[in-house]
């Protein structure tokens, strides 16, 4: 298996993964349960290793680049329009991490006039470092990843996310034709099932309810190891996305036959 060289990290790359271990380093000390939680006005939980994980990245990457933009899920926004734009979900799935579980990450993306060119996605607990840059390849803890070539949907294994939203959508029973049809069905969740697809282990994601600082970074990964990542409707990530159909890309064609138009 090939490995990362090092040496063709670029700057924007190295200072987002500067950034991501030092918030590693912040979720882990608060991990064990000594924190303070709070409700924000849209009545998710906030805590305060979201905070200051985010504090800790935001001041790693200013330093680094002043001029750049910053959209953080919980120190907001500065400078949105410019030609660069970081995109920091500094704990996603802080439902979980309040109740221990594992499966939260730190989430972080750069824009370029609007496209995403570069992801990282730090899986503290479960010791996952997965990140890409545009046209540098996919890779996880320092190996290459690629998408999976199984193309048959009989043989598929599908995970999703966001089954309440999901069902509550119009188009319920496309989604039910997929999943009767897929070899397994899975509810990995959160950045873990995106990890899987872009190292070949699963085939599909479909999930609904996201903001873009959920999968921003997760994005370019899975697209670095060969998979498609749209909306349900076939639309390239960007700023309002909602939901995802990430997949290899034969299989994308195909669910994205039977899904578009699903409302989320």
């Amino acid at each position: 298996m090939e490995s990362y060289n090092s040496e063709n990290a670029s700057d924007y790359l190295k200072v987002a993964l500067a950034a991501a271990d030092k918030a590693a380093g912040i979720s882990r000390h608060y991990y064990a349960g000594n924190f303070t939680v709070t409700t924000k006005s849209d009545m998710t939980p906030v805590t305060q290793a979201d905070v200051e994980c985010e504090q800790a990245i935001r001041e790693i990457i200013h330093s680094a680049f002043p001029a750049h933009g910053f959209y953080g899920e919980e120190t907001g926004q500065t400078d949105i329009d410019a030609e660069f734009l970081w995109l920091v979900d500094p704990i996603d799935g802080t439902k979980g991490f309040v109740r221990q579980y594992p499966f939260f990450s730190t989430q972080i993306a750069l824009m370029h006039d609007g496209e995403i060119i570069l992801g990282v996605s730090s899986g503290t607990m479960l010791d996952e470092l997965a990140w890409a840059e545009k046209g540098q390849g996919a890779w996880l803890n320092g190996q290459r990843l690629n998408v999976s070539e199984i193309y048959d949907p009989d043989r598929a294994a599908v995970s999703t996310g966001n089954l309440k939203s999901l069902a509550a959508g119009s188009g319920w029973s496309a989604l039910g034709e997929i999943v009767k049809n897929a070899d397994r069905i899975r509810g990995y969740g959160d950045f873990y099932h995106y990890h899987l697809l872009a190292a070949g282990k699963i085939e599909a994601v479909i999930e609904s309810d996201v903001n873009i600082l959920d999968i921003a970074a997760l994005s370019v990964i899975v697209s670095e190891a060969g998979g498609v990542f749209t909306n349900l409707n076939g639309e390239k990530p960007d700023l309002e996305i909602r939901s995802v159909l990430a997949a290899n890309p034969s299989l994308h064609e195909k669910y994205l036959a039977q899904l578009s138009g699903y409302v989320a």
